[in-house]
């Protein structure tokens, strides 16, 4: 076909069409089904997992949780290349290749034991999140230039659909192919050596189907390009810094428990690793379910709306987890762990989606480079040190036992529940207050086209009960009876004062 090399040239081009653009942004979304295969093999609760097998240690799971953070401190750099050499879509797609091979080198390391395995390890793990850093910084800019604002959220809606479809069905190979081997034993190496040899492939592929994405032109730059400049341009932006400094107390909030779920469901709930992938899987149907209607409402309304609705319900889930650890029978604590998962990943969906989309909305187009890094920055320092000081922690609260007595005196005896926090227990309490903060940050923050919170819940109702019919939970409900309740009562005030203007005309 003439002109078809052309598509997978890496240089920009001065002048897109509308055609151009579609097929863009259709190659966005067909490219998550290859990125989505290499994150759902190698990350999350599979890495997490590979590393206890390993042998590591409270900290060394901190450490490698905090790798994907500490690494976008590299998107300082990126600025300048970025800025320099103006060619995004050549620099994604070089580090994405070389950030992939890293692989293949975590696979043969799950042949080898021992301290060096470990180290190898998490220096492959350090050096693929360092490639993707740099990468990221030029892929979001690029994004920002070829995808129509109006669309965002509809564009990484259907993006994301396609990351967890795919997260989805792995995740369910993933519990059975851990299921079927021992701990500890020569299959289980197999089993992750093959685990992340496919993620290796599937990246490439990705890598690949990047090279075919077309590339607008960046602006010309004024002057040199210096760091310090570029950085201060989005410190001087009053809304934007308010941004940064829910993200970062977000991000810290969030990270300081969450990286240890694994741990803490294994290690002190002693429940099988196939049983965390089933728990990963729950939160991906949620995903699903939850997507549309909030890449919907964000674009009707506003990403802050849809935040102010996500939030709270994934902070309240992650002190939730303190509960798991209250049951004595196996089989509640099973059903309380997946109804949590249910709620988490119906929220985190939103949270993803809208964070996402604000930070690139609030961004000026042509100079979105240094806005999108400097809250990848905020990010990475933030999220980052919650994990080392969780894992620096985890001894000191392993150590140490909070005990409350709950005692109920009736006429035909006594009753009493006992409550007990360990270990992990703490980490999750402690996340939820620094949640309530982060909340509290995101109310200053102004995004135009933002409405009330409970004109947000009556959509987001009205959006759940016409895909999701049949599920509900205590939260759900309240927020149900609440919603109505409160739309009657403005609806009295508006018939009082209709009424009270209509007697005023008349005398």
């Amino acid at each position: 076909m003439p002109g078809a090399p052309s598509i997978y040239t890496l240089s920009p081009q001065p002048h897109l069409s509308a055609a151009e653009c579609e097929r863009g942004l259709r190659l966005l979304v067909i490219e998550a089904a290859f990125s989505g295969g290499a994150t759902a093999l190698t990350t999350g609760v599979i890495l997490t997992a590979f590393a206890l097998h390993l042998g590591a240690s409270n900290v060394m799971v901190g450490i490698l949780a905090s790798a994907p953070f500490l690494a976008q401190l590299l998107q300082l750099p990126a600025i300048l290349l970025v800025e320099r050499v103006r060619q995004r879509k050549r620099i994604a797609v070089f580090t994405s290749i070389a950030g992939r091979l890293m692989l293949a080198v975590m696979a043969v390391a799950a042949y080898y034991t021992g301290s060096a395995a470990l180290w190898v390890f998490l220096a492959a793990q350090f050096t693929l999140c360092g490639l993707g850093a740099i990468g990221t910084c030029a892929w979001n800019s690029w994004l920002r230039d070829l995808a129509p604002e109006d669309r965002l959220g509809q564009v990484f809606a259907r993006r994301t659909v396609w990351l967890t479809a795919i997260n989805l069905l792995l995740g369910l190979v993933a519990a059975l192919a851990l299921d079927l081997t021992g701990e500890g034993s020569s299959s289980r190496n197999t089993v992750f050596a093959a685990m992340f040899a496919a993620g290796c492939v599937t990246g490439l592929i990705s890598a690949r189907v990047v090279s075919g994405m077309p590339e607008p032109l960046m602006p010309p730059p004024i002057g040199s390009v210096r760091l310090g400049e570029l950085l201060r341009q989005p410190l001087r932006d009053l809304n934007f810094v308010r941004l940064l400094v829910f993200v970062g107390s977000w991000q810290f909030a969030v990270n300081l428990a969450t990286p240890f779920f694994t741990v803490f469901i294994v290690r002190q709930l002693g429940l099988p690793i196939s049983f965390v992938m089933v728990l990963s899987v729950v939160s991906q149907i949620a995903n699903i379910f939850a997507l549309r209607s909030w890449g919907a409402l964000s674009d009707r309304f506003a990403n802050k709306s849809v935040l102010a609705v996500c939030a709270p319900v994934y902070i309240l889930a992650i002190v939730g987890m303190i509960g798991a650890s209250q049951f004595a029978d196996r089989e509640m604590m099973k059903a309380w762990l997946v109804m949590l998962h249910l709620l988490m990943g119906a929220s985190v969906a939103g949270v993803t989606l809208t964070s996402t989309n604000i930070a690139l909305k609030l961004s000026p187009r042509g100079s979105a480079t240094a806005y999108v890094a400097a809250s990848a920055t905020v990010t990475a320092v933030a999220a980052g040190l919650a994990p080392i000081m969780g894992g620096l922690l985890a001894d000191f609260f392993a150590r140490r036992k909070l005990e409350l007595l709950v005692r109920w005196s009736n006429p035909n005896g006594v009753s009493t529940l006992p409550i007990g926090l360990t270990s992990w227990d703490f980490y999750f309490l402690i996340a939820g207050l620094l949640g309530l903060y982060a909340i509290h940050r995101l109310t200053l923050v102004e995004e135009r086209g933002e409405i009330e919170r409970r004109e947000m819940m009556g959509q987001v109702l009205a959006e759940t009960l016409r895909s999701i019919r049949n599920i509900s939970s205590v939260a759900g409900l309240r927020d149900a009876t609440a919603v109505p309740v409160s739309l009657l009562r403005d609806a009295r005030v508006r018939r009082r004062l209709r009424r009270a203007q209509a007697h005023k005309k008349h005398n």
